[in-house]
Parts: C-alpha cells; sequence; structure tokens
C-alpha cells in the first residue's frame, strides 16, 4: 500500500504524499525483515516476501512500461490504491459476526482503531484540501469502519466477555 501510494505521489509530485508513504515503506520494510529474522519458519516467510516482490515488480512494470499517458497511469494507479486502502480499512471487520455472537471485543485493538479514525479522517480531510477524489473516497470507508468498531467497544466492553 505504501509503494503504491508513494508512486502516486510521484507522479503527482505531492511530496506530502511521498514523505509519508516513504517513510511507512521503510517501516514496512524494517517490520518484514525483523520478521523474517525472527520468524522460526523461515522458507515460508521468505517465499511470501519473494512472492510480493514478484507481484510488486509486475505492478511496477505494468504502471510504467505498459501505460504510457501519464495522465491514464495516474488515473489506473489512483483507482488501485483506492481499492487497496478500501479493502485494509474493511479487513479489521471480517471477525464482526465472531464479535456480535461472543459478545466480545477481545479480537479488536482500540489503539488500533483510534489510530485508524485519526489517519482515514486526515487523509480525507487532505484529499478533499486538494479535491482529489482518490485520497479523500478510499479513506471514508476507515471512517466508517472505525465508528463501527467504536460502537462495539462500547456494546461489548472489555471485561464483559461472554464466557465459552
Amino acid at each position: 500500500s505504501n509503494l503504491s501510494w508513494l508512486g502516486y505521489g510521484c507522479l503527482k509530485q505531492d511530496w506530502t504524499l511521498i514523505t509519508v508513504n516513504a517513510v511507512g515503506a521503510a517501516l514496512q520494510t524494517l517490520y518484514i525483515l525483523a520478521y523474517l529474522y525472527y520468524s522460526p519458519a523461515k522458507r515460508p516467510v521468505l517465499l511470501q516476501s519473494l512472492l510480493l516482490l514478484a507481484a510488486l515488480a509486475a505492478g511496477y512494470g505494468y504502471f510504467t512500461l505498459l501505460i504510457t499517458d501519464t495522465r491514464m497511469r495516474l488515473v489506473r494507479l489512483g483507482l488501485f490504491c483506492s481499492v487497496f486502502t478500501i479493502s485494509m480499512y474493511l479487513s479489521p471487520l471480517a471477525d464482526l459476526a465472531k464479535i456480535v455472537r461472543s459478545k466480545s471485543t477481545r479480537c479488536l485493538s482500540f489503539p488500533l482503531t483510534v489510530t485508524t479514525f485519526l489517519a482515514s479522517t486526515s487523509w480525507t480531510l487532505y484529499g478533499l484540501q486538494l479535491h482529489d477524489p482518490y485520497i479523500m473516497v478510499p479513506n471514508m470507508p476507515g471512517i466508517i469502519t472505525s465508528v463501527v468498531r467504536f460502537w462495539l467497544f462500547w456494546r461489548y466492553p472489555p471485561g464483559q466477555d461472554k464466557p465459552y
């Protein structure tokens, strides 16, 4: 996600997108390397990392070699980044049925919910300021899903878990 948004920022020459996503990509790379170093099962992690690098190289080739028009490249990369961002924001709700059934928010992270709310709100406002729907629109689900998670924390407070 960071690398995609970094590419989008480079195409737009938007230094805010470039700076934030360069730092994010560097931190994610360090996280992956640390995980790989400390992982007891190195082979599957290494294979997954190599597969992701191959997908990244294919995406780079698609966006730089096959789409020669810069405006069209910006539109398609913006759409790709948008879909990726929306799926990222929706992923924590995959456990929604489990949360409601168990009446427990144990599998949700409150600090992550707060951070997601603040980040998605910031990016939505930034996209609104720039009149850039590719930044604004995909971050709106982050606000909505954060509000849903806040409601779940209110409805099923930690420590009030239903015994299994």
